[in-house]
């Protein structure tokens, strides 16, 4: 079958240390600025001081604490400022959650509704204001993508939304501001990517030689990255992983083909009920719905075998190499080691995906809440 898609990335890369100061090149002296950014970070890590001396001259306010899911709670309060204050640009200074935030109070900022609507689906984006983003930690893909994803506290939900006027204007890629991350934020911005690029690649068989090899090559070069996790403070290591991340998720190589999601799915699921970290819930959930859907898999699982883990004719050890790859950089597959997880994975999960539409999710609609139990039961090894 031939492919047949739209591709448009209007997004500006400057990529490299030092390319701060090219925000500059897309910001006018008649902007209202708000710069958007997470616990403070990027006060310890010169980010903040040279974001400070970029916007010397602009009009400029800024809104703190959005967090690691950020929450429909917090960016309502910056909705509030943005209209209080008549901004008219947004400026994110961090990972994918303070982009994926800003995303949302660009939008929610000029609708009249609850910005809320735009997450369960009952009003659709017409506008948003422009936006940037420096980004601090690489996982995502936020930073050139439509994509955000939001949690509301109160109900325990964690919902997502994409267009394409949520597109950042520019992005800035340095990695020399990885320096400071933690290994839990590395590890899970190594996961992240991984299972990224699997949502887009891990389908059904495709006639694009282009699309399969772009993907395989992303898939390599992060399972080098965790071959190589004892040189993650380096410079070069850093670097690849923030070329990476990006990669895995700027919309090209799911462009005309077949994707899964059903692992984020499950996951968000996970994160909005029990707190676990994003990238964790994914590694809990991947290894395991693989082997529950091993049979619809079974062509590019033996495929990524072969290309990415010199594996031939064995699909288990496919999904086991994975499952290593994850534990090398000492993220866990087992639900269980969570404390905050409970007996009461399956009476929450299941009843929430239903709640949300997602009854028959994954690239061929065949992943059903029965299936999504098993794969939840066995995650919990």
């Amino acid at each position: 079958m031939s492919l047949v898609y739209d591709y448009s990335n209007p997004t500006a890369i400057h990529f490299g240390k030092g390319q701060i100061a090219s925000i500059v090149k897309h910001l006018s002296k008649g902007n209202k600025i708000l710069v958007v950014y997470g616990g403070g970070s990027i006060k310890n890590n010169g980010v903040y001081d040279e974001v400070k001396s970029a916007l010397e001259g602009f009009n400029w306010i800024e809104f703190s604490g959005v967090e690691a899911n950020p929450s429909y709670e917090t960016l309502s309060k910056a909705v509030v400022l943005v209209k209080e204050q008549k901004v008219d640009f947004i400026l994110a200074v961090g990972g994918g959650s303070v982009i994926d935030g800003s995303k949302y109070i660009a939008a929610a900022s000029l609708y009249d509704g609850d910005g809320w609507d735009f997450l369960c689906g009952t009003a659709t984006i017409e506008k948003a204001l422009p936006l940037g983003a420096i980004l601090t930690l690489p996982a995502t893909g936020s930073e050139s993508n439509t994509n955000a994803v939001v949690s509301k506290k109160s109900t325990n939900e964690k919902r997502f939304f994409a267009s394409p006027f949520v597109s950042p204007l520019f992005a800035v890629l340095d990695p020399s501001v990885m320096s400071t991350l933690s290994d839990r934020q590395l590890a899970n911005g190594l996961v992240d990517a991984f299972v990224h690029t699997c949502e887009q690649y891990l389908t059904c068989p495709n006639t694009s030689l282009l699309h399969d090899g772009y993907a395989e090559t992303i898939l390599r070069g992060l399972a080098k990255l965790a071959s190589t996790w004892d040189n993650r403070k380096d410079a070069v290591w850093e670097e690849n992983l923030m070329l990476l991340a990006n990669q895995a998720l700027n919309g090209f190589i799911g462009s005309g083909v077949a994707q899964d999601w059903a692992t984020h799915m499950i996951g968000h699921e996970l994160t909005a009920f029990y707190g676990v970290d994003h990238a964790q819930s994914l590694a809990v959930v991947q290894p395991s719905l693989l082997r529950v859907m091993i049979e619809q898999k079974s062509e590019k699982l033996a495929q990524m075998g072969e290309n990415v883990f010199g594996i031939k004719n064995d699909n288990e050890a496919v999904i086991v190499a994975i499952e290593n790859m994850y534990h090398s950089v000492g993220v866990t597959t087992n639900l269980n080691d969570y404390e905050t997880v409970d007996n009461k994975v399956i009476e929450n999960i299941i009843p929430s995906l239903e709640a949300h539409g997602m009854i028959a999710i994954g690239e061929n609609q065949n992943i059903t809440l029965d299936i999504c139990e098993k794969i939840l039961k066995m995650a919990m090894k």
